[in-house]
């Protein structure tokens, strides 16, 4: 068991005046899903979840400020109490609380109050739904990557010494995935003998040679249909996205569609002017525009591909803008960790650059 939480001790906890980025690598570290938040005696504040990180990022939140700050402005300026269990409770006992209050996290403290541990749902209730499935999507020819793919599919293409694409399904497999179909076309048997049937890493792999591009959702079709959320990502993603944190997300969202989404700022180095017909509205002078951007990455409901027309190229934007004219559920969800298009020169080179440097797991 755990000593008692003191500030900068653990990366199950953080102090109120510790920034937002903090907390969300403290989640990455500790891979429970939340952070605790104490006093300087190790006295419970509050609990900071995943989600509230990347709600409050879709929110526009610089995640430089403090934490304190995001308490301040949720509802009532204050920090609430979380559901607690005492530290050496039974497990039959912490499962009956975390059920009965719909939650994820439970907070273990001590005799004095101070934060010990924390227990969540996924280590007290044994997983019952089926073991989430992947799609990769690797059949791109890579045009924009000429002359690196002349002859090699751009997700085989080496970072730190190996394909991009086992760098994805290592994290694949190492976030719980058994089993990945990968779509292929272009120089597909340099994939498939690499790969093989996917026992040496671990996973096992499916292949679907697409004899014509049909898109990333057209393709989807053709898979065996699936009867739980499965991921779908480009081949050309080099990331350390949380799949599983992703997966928790688009279940929170009740969502048929969950898109990963990039914040991504824009500086116009002169003065904007908005214009209502002839007459000047406004002025502003070198600003900052911030959008979020398709990241590649997606969670899909079985239920979503009914609107996909078989034996037909369709992209995933198009599965999209179908599912929004027919006012079914899409959720965003933010990456804060590291992630990169391949999609030229430059960002390969700066692949290398970042796994040289540690920036990727």
């Amino acid at each position: 068991m755990s000593a008692p939480a003191r500030e900068g001790e653990s990366p199950l906890w953080i102090g109120p005046d510790a920034r937002l980025r903090e907390a969300m690598q403290c989640i990455d570290r500790n891979r429970r899903g939340a952070v605790l938040v104490v006093d300087p005696e190790g006295r419970l504040l509050d609990l900071l979840t995943d989600g509230d990180l990347r709600r409050a990022v879709l929110a526009g939140t610089d995640l430089e400020l403090p934490v304190r700050e995001l308490f301040r402005r949720r509802e009532g300026g204050r920090y609430r109490a979380p559901v607690v269990a005492r530290a050496g409770s039974r497990p039959a006992s912490q499962r009956r609380l975390l059920k009965r209050h719909g939650i994820r996290h439970l907070p273990l403290l001590d005799a004095e109050e101070r934060v010990v541990d924390m227990v969540t749902l996924d280590e007290l209730v044994p997983e019952t739904d089926p073991v989430l499935e992947a799609v990769v999507m690797a059949g791109g020819r890579g045009q924009r990557l000429r002359p690196l793919t002349d002859g090699t599919p751009k997700p085989m293409l080496p970072v730190g010494g190996r394909p991009l694409l086992e760098h994805t399904l290592t994290r694949l497999r190492d976030a719980g995935v058994q089993t990945v179909h990968i779509t292929t076309h272009y120089a597909a048997e340099k994939i498939t003998r690499h790969f093989g049937d996917g026992r040496g890493i671990g996973l096992e792999l499916r292949y679907l040679n697409e004899a014509r591009p049909l898109g990333t959702a057209g393709s989807l079709r053709a898979l065996a249909r699936a009867t739980q959320p499965f991921l779908v990502i480009n081949g050309d993603i080099l990331t350390n996205v949380d799949f599983r944190a992703m997966l928790v997300y688009h279940r929170e969202q009740t969502a048929e569609l969950t898109l990963a989404t990039r914040r991504h700022e824009v500086d116009i180095p002169y003065g904007v002017v908005e214009c209502r017909g002839s007459r000047v509205e406004s002025l502003r002078e070198k600003p900052r525009f911030c959008f979020f951007v398709n990241a590649g990455i997606y969670l899909v409901d079985p239920s979503a591909l009914d609107v996909v027309p078989e034996d037909q190229a369709y992209q995933m934007t198009e599965l999209i803008d179908a599912l929004l004219a027919r006012e079914r559920r899409v959720a965003s969800f933010p990456i804060l960790e590291y992630w990169l298009d391949i999609g030229r020169p430059p960002d390969y080179h700066q692949a290398q650059r970042d796994y040289r440097d540690g920036r990727v797991e």
